[in-house]
């Protein structure tokens, strides 16, 4: 990975599209709930970077796919790395939807 590669920030539509393709995935909101429910990707759970211990509710086996997001990417980042030290396997972080452009829920 060069140097700059680390400032290149991910696309979270591109991302979301390959969410869509794998089957048994997860889309994965790291935000706050205050956050989360002020407008989220539909499909995605919510399990803030805080409590990333609590991923287990919503992905059992490490082997499932995770896409993360958060709002800039900065904590998918952070919980990407946390994820792979928790041992999950297929990781993936998506970026921020600052810069999503598809539908937003409540």
């Amino acid at each position: 990975m060069g140097f700059f590669n680390f400032f290149k920030q991910s696309n979270i539509n591109q991302g979301i599209e390959g969410y869509k393709r794998t089957a048994g995935a997860v889309l994965l909101d790291v935000r706050t709930p205050q956050e989360y429910q002020e407008g989220h990707i539909p499909e995605s759970k919510n399990v803030p970077l805080q409590q990333l211990d609590n991923i287990v509710s919503v992905a059992k086996n490490k082997d499932i796919p995770l896409f993360v997001y958060c709002y800039s990417g900065s904590r998918s980042r952070q919980a990407t790395g946390m994820l792979q030290r928790m041992g999950y396997s297929k990781v993936n972080n998506i970026g921020g939807i600052a810069a999503y452009s598809g539908k937003v829920e409540k």
